[in-house]
């Protein structure tokens, strides 16, 4: 008996030893990164739901306030390039008479959106202009000759737990930022939305535009999830006479 005593008090002395060093990972590995943990619908898609902060970005040629790299202009067909060189906010800015900001001005906007989702459909609420975008993703696809629109004609599919936002059918009324950079009808948005944990979504946007631009090109954000927050009443009023009549520019 006490021989057998002896063996097990070895053995279990052996198993303590090696046990920490068992756990730990292969000298050059490191331990797996924990998935974050993100709010689902019912039917397992990422939730959307809430008000959102989001970066001012009044120049797309700042990435999220950042330069872009390779930096400096859009890359501008010769024609748009012009309209851009020749805009003068001061002389005319659409959203001055309370006209909508547009898809893309909107989102750079300083001001928070809400979204509202079901799983069939995402609504934005934008406190700005108090306009709104409801993107069906129930699997609908663009119709064939959409009328053009202030904020086009936006389709939502899921690619993973990426919400892919393919928007067209844009009238040209708009700019696609406050300095100006303008575009043509023949805007198309590809929109990005993902969850990457409880408090916190990545937002990239590409825009391609063959009449205003030589190639697509993007800009990547991160918005913040505020609970504390709610969109506000927003008055636009027309008639502005300071403004229409060159007191304030």
């Amino acid at each position: 008996m006490k021989h057998h005593l002896t063996c097990l008090f070895v053995a279990a002395t052996a198993i303590l030893a090696i046990s920490p060093l068992a756990i730990l990972p292969a000298a050059g590995q490191t331990a797996p990164a924990k998935t974050p943990v993100i709010p689902r619908l019912t039917n397992g898609k990422p939730d959307f739901n809430g008000v959102w902060e989001r970066p001012y970005v009044p120049d797309m040629t700042k990435d999220g306030g950042a330069a872009q790299k390779g930096a400096g202009a859009l890359p501008f067909t010769p024609e748009y390039a012009q309209k851009f060189k020749d805009y003068d906010p001061a002389k005319f800015d659409y959203t001055g008479h309370c006209l909508p900001q547009g898809s893309t001005r909107s989102m750079n906007s300083p001001f928070p959106i809400r979204i509202v989702q079901t799983p069939d459909i995402m609504a934005i609420l934008y406190e700005a202009w108090n306009v709104f975008v409801i993107i069906h993703t129930d699997g609908r696809g663009h119709p064939k000759d959409p009328d053009p629109l202030w904020f086009g004609y936006p389709v939502g599919k899921w690619d993973g737990d990426t919400l892919v936002v393919d928007t067209i059918g844009f009238n040209e009324k708009t700019n696609l930022d406050t300095v100006g950079h303008p575009h043509s009808d023949a805007l198309h948005l590809i929109e990005r939305y993902a969850r990457t944990d409880d408090k916190h979504m990545s937002y990239e946007v590409t825009v391609d535009d063959p009449k205003a631009f030589t190639k697509p090109w993007k800009n990547t954000r991160v918005f913040t999830l505020r609970p504390d927050w709610e969109v506000m009443e927003y008055s636009c009023e027309e008639n502005n006479k300071d403004f229409a009549d060159g007191h304030i520019k």
